[in-house]
């Protein structure tokens, strides 16, 4: 099966994919991220708006409740009020002057706004009940608030709820009381504590909780029901939020908690409000662009496909031209460039079709005919420094050596006049390389030192005549010639891999690797012969007996040296004809 590729799709499926990828998903994922995000805030910011009202109701009640320890605390410890109502008088017109010297003042301006009412009581019967002071009567001690107090022995208030009253009780034992009860009731100021219940700003139902998790009051329309109740066996609705802030490190209101719970549709009741005008907004950023991409991917898709189809028709040599259009774009451009073509193959086709047959038996004759410029090709400076060493060495001394140089000069332009054909066997290749390097060794005396090694299964086979030679003579004069040292020339010829590997190594001066990129650029240049014209003439006649079959590889270092490899094919398909 193949594998998936976007060249495969059509235009019309790209578009559209474009426009899902682009358009749909990005304004879908947009709009459902944004109205996330944005009930996320809202329900974050509505959380703490509502701890903090909450917070705020707490520090309210505990103000109230001060109020009221306040007043208990200032009673608690007057050693006067405490020693007068503990003292037993004698008459009550004793009492009655006490209370109007002392006690009624005292009582006097103590109420506030926190405080509904306050009463003590005592057991003691000398005190008459008047005011603020009332007896405590077996009828007291039956009461709730009393029965609950009992259960308290601290020193301080203890914040009892009571009959729907929330009340300070504490003893007044600060002093000797004779053994005498004394209790002090302050009741708190109910009407506040509501009015601080529902206007504390929480959007939500609030529990006042006594240590014990009982409701003791709440803004609940239905808290009469639940006063008394736990707050756990209340069932609420799943998506509520609960809140909850306990009193501590305060010895009166310690274990005392508020708990609210708040609807979370009420918290996200302005999203919903805004919901609509985000769907609004995503439809019209989703229809819009729809219209819009439609309607410019409609003119690119009609007018490809007419395109498309009078390319169809080339193929049927149908030469139809497209109607012109008013368009300046790149499909009106492509429309007038395609009828340009189509007219241009036409006139090709009638007109041109001959004249380019004969162009083209020219440019194969002009081919044949530089191939034969090329193998008469000699190098004359080669040739003088050769006449040169031999004239100067016979003038100096006479010697057999002279005689078979001269012999090897005879083969070298024997064979190079006598050959018929554009081709030669290795071997034969070979021996004209060793004349040639004899003739070198001559010249150069121990300064050469030479080696040749072939592979005898590659002996046989023929290659275009003189490609060898002329890398010789340039790793001669150009490489060793210039050396200071002995020069070492050593030429390897073998059969890897169905192909005659030829591989020329020197120690000569070698080259830097500017002058070899010069080298080979001009090599490869359609240009006439320059400095290396042996070489040039050599790569020249493997490119037109190879074409791109064989490789042709410069390794050089300056001052150590150049490495020539070449690869020709033994494929016979490939191999230079006769």
């Amino acid at each position: 099966m193949p594998r998936w590729n976007l060249n495969y799709m059509k235009l019309r499926d790209k578009l559209l994919l474009m426009y899902v990828l682009s358009v749909f998903i990005p304004i879908v994922v947009t709009n459902v991220v944004f109205y996330n995000v944005t009930s996320a805030n809202i329900r974050s910011q509505k959380t703490r708006d509502a701890g903090m009202a909450l917070n705020n109701l707490k520090n309210d009640l505990r103000v109230t409740i001060d109020q009221g320890v306040g007043l208990s605390y200032s009673l608690y410890t007057d050693p006067v009020f405490n020693d007068t109502i503990s003292r037993s008088f004698q008459s009550h017109f004793e009492y009655i002057d006490a209370y109007n010297s002392y006690l009624k003042g005292q009582f006097s301006g103590q109420l506030n706004q926190g405080i509904r009412w306050y009463q003590v009581y005592t057991d003691n019967s000398t005190i008459l009940s008047s005011g603020y002071i009332d007896r405590l009567t077996d009828v007291v001690r039956s009461s709730n608030w009393y029965v609950q107090f009992q259960a308290y022995s601290a020193p301080y208030p203890a914040l009892i709820s009571s009959d729907q009253m929330l009340s300070l009780v504490q003893r007044l034992d600060n002093l000797d009381t004779g053994g005498r009860e004394q209790l002090l009731k302050i009741d708190l100021n109910m009407d506040m504590i509501k009015q601080y219940f529902h206007n504390s700003g929480f959007d939500g139902k609030v529990y006042l909780l006594d240590p014990g998790g009982q409701i003791q009051f709440s803004n609940d329309p239905t808290a009469e029901a639940q006063i008394g109740k736990r707050y756990s066996e209340i069932q609420f609705p799943n998506k509520m939020i609960p809140f909850e802030l306990t009193y501590t490190g305060i010895n009166y209101l310690e274990g005392w908690s508020l708990q609210g719970v708040m609807d979370e549709e009420i918290v996200l009741k302005e999203v919903r409000k805004s919901r609509s005008f985000v769907v609004w907004l995503a439809c019209i950023n989703f229809v819009l662009p729809s219209i819009i991409i439609a309607a410019m991917s409609r003119t690119i898709h009609v007018r490809l496909v007419r395109i498309l189809k009078h390319m169809k028709k080339v193929k049927t040599q149908n030469f139809q031209t497209i109607p012109p259009e008013d368009a300046r774009d790149e499909i009106g451009q492509l429309t007038m460039e395609f009828n340009r073509m189509t007219e241009t193959i036409r006139n090709l086709i009638h007109e041109v079709y001959l004249a380019d047959i004969q162009k083209k038996d020219l440019e194969l004759k002009q081919q044949q005919a530089q191939l034969h410029a090329l193998h008469s090709q000699i190098n004359p400076h080669f040739l003088f420094n050769t006449l040169e060493s031999v004239r100067m060495r016979s003038l100096i001394k006479g010697e057999k050596e002279t005689a078979k140089i001269v012999h090897n000069m005879a083969k070298m332009f024997r064979k190079s006049i006598s050959w018929n054909q554009n081709d030669v066997t290795v071997k034969e290749e070979l021996e004209l390389i060793e004349s040639f390097l004899q003739i070198q060794k001559y010249r150069f005396g121990e300064k050469l030192q030479y080696t040749i090694e072939a592979d005898p299964a590659v002996l046989m086979y023929r290659i275009p005549k003189m490609v060898i030679l002329p890398f010789v003579e340039n790793a001669s004069i150009h490489g060793i010639e210039s050396s200071p040292g002995v020069g070492i020339i050593q030429l390897f010829v073998s059969m890897e891999n169905d192909q005659l590997h030829i591989r020329l190594t020197d120690n000569g001066i070698g080259m830097s690797q500017a002058k070899l990129e010069e080298l080979l650029s001009y090599l490869d240049q359609n240009t006439d012969m320059g400095e290396h014209v042996g070489m040039k003439n050599a790569y020249s006649r493997l490119k037109l007996c190879y074409k791109n079959h064989f490789t042709f590889d410069i390794q050089t270092w300056e001052g150590e040296g150049t490495r020539i490899q070449i690869k020709l094919p033994l494929d016979p398909s490939a191999m230079p004809g006769d």
